[in-house]
């Protein structure tokens, strides 16, 4: 497929997906290459960045053209089937950007939204190894003048290494979880490149360290409130992550189809049956992705239960689908040409929160009526 010249943006959503499917086409061909030698993909994001695609959620009001989130779940889920990291590196930077959208004032809006207009990355320093729950936060945030100190230790922190602003969850002196935009050049700040999972490995989702990093009033946005109310965050988040195992499965799919022996009915079982899953999975994407639009524009308990339980559909039937579609490319292409990668991105990434809570929550829903908990991971 032809590429756009560089300096071609984004007009609207039928334009974002044409030049994610352009970008995807330019990405897949040095996707095993990276994957093999951990080369991180600072050009590739930068050629991101410049399609505006990572604008794409900025409201009108602000400039952006303010798109769907199945727009935005349609793009990462085409991304990934080009490069699993590199889909998942703008999942926290959306969500970031939902945050704002929701909680921010109309001034810390303006300026943030501005950023990524102009193509800055935001990043992702919200979880934490060794508490005594995968929810549970213990990074600070102290006031200092007229603005405050950060310190403490996060992991997983996806898209740190390239980002221009690196936003971290931080617990104020009343027990309240905030989130601070903190620049990526701020003293203190420390990212360190030591992630070493077999899957995703471009990710660069390692540690971040914070010592006694300042970060302005203005830079500060609640986080907690989020889930106090009935938003789309915790949707939005699962429906992107849902989005990029759907897209390893449907590049795991294409792959596999590309390698198969003609005529080989044992072949065209596994791959008729596998052909199902994924157009069941991508379905669901777009329906769930229909009810958290539904539920971004009107949020309120019933319409945020709904996309909750919609995504959680989706989440569970993506991983089931993306290990089957890797598994199957394993044993049709062997692990020797970089193609074994579909598989441990989807066995990495499917790990991020269990799926057994997805199957709960939705049997929980039939069995009892009882609504999902307004979570990240719903």
């Amino acid at each position: 497929m032809p590429l756009p010249p560089a300096g071609e943006r984004a007009a609207d959503a039928a334009s974002a997906l044409q030049l994610a499917r352009y970008l995807a086409t330019e990405f897949a061909s040095g996707a095993a290459e990276r994957d093999r030698e951990r080369r991180l993909p600072h050009a590739e994001l930068d050629r991101l960045s410049a399609s505006g695609l990572l604008a794409l959620t900025v409201p009108k009001a602000f400039g952006g053209l303010d798109a769907s989130v199945a727009t935005v779940a349609e793009v990462i889920a085409l991304l990934s089937a080009a490069d699993g990291s590199i889909g998942q590196i703008p999942q926290n930077h959306f969500y970031a950007l939902e945050v704002l959208r929701v909680n921010g004032t109309a001034a810390q809006q303006r300026r943030l939204f501005a950023e990524a207009q102009a193509g800055v990355r935001f990043g992702n320093a919200l979880a934490e190894i060794g508490t005594k729950t995968s929810q549970h936060r213990t990074t600070s945030l102290t006031p200092d003048g007229t603005g405050y100190r950060i310190n403490g230790r996060k992991f997983y922190a996806t898209g740190a290494l390239f980002a221009q602003r690196v936003p971290t969850s931080v617990i104020d002196p009343e027990g309240r979880q905030q989130m601070a935009f903190v620049h990526r050049e701020a003293s203190g700040l420390r990212i360190i490149d030591d992630w070493s999972g077999m899957g995703q490995r471009t990710t660069g989702s390692g540690s971040v360290v914070f010592e006694q990093v300042y970060v302005d009033a203005d830079d500060v946005v609640p986080f907690q409130a989020s889930f106090e109310r009935p938003t789309a965050v915790g949707p939005v988040a699962q429906l992107l992550h849902a989005a990029i195992d759907t897209g390893l499965a449907r590049g795991a799919f294409d792959r596999a189809r590309q390698l198969a022996e003609p005529h080989d009915d044992l072949v065209a079982y596994s791959l008729g049956e596998l052909a199902v899953h994924v157009a069941a999975t991508e379905a669901l994407l777009r329906v769930a992705g229909e009810h958290v639009q539904a539920a971004r524009e009107a949020p309120d308990s019933a319409r945020v239960a709904a996309a909750s339980l919609a995504v959680a559909e989706v989440r569970a039937l993506s991983t089931d689908t993306s290990l089957a579609a890797g598994n199957l490319l394993v044993e049709l292409a062997g692990s020797g040409a970089g193609l074994d990668r579909y598989w441990r991105n989807a066995r990495t990434h499917t790990l991020h929160d269990p799926v057994r809570w997805k199957y709960h929550a939705i049997g929980n829903y039939h069995l009892n009526g009882e609504l999902p908990p307004r979570k990240g991971y719903l």
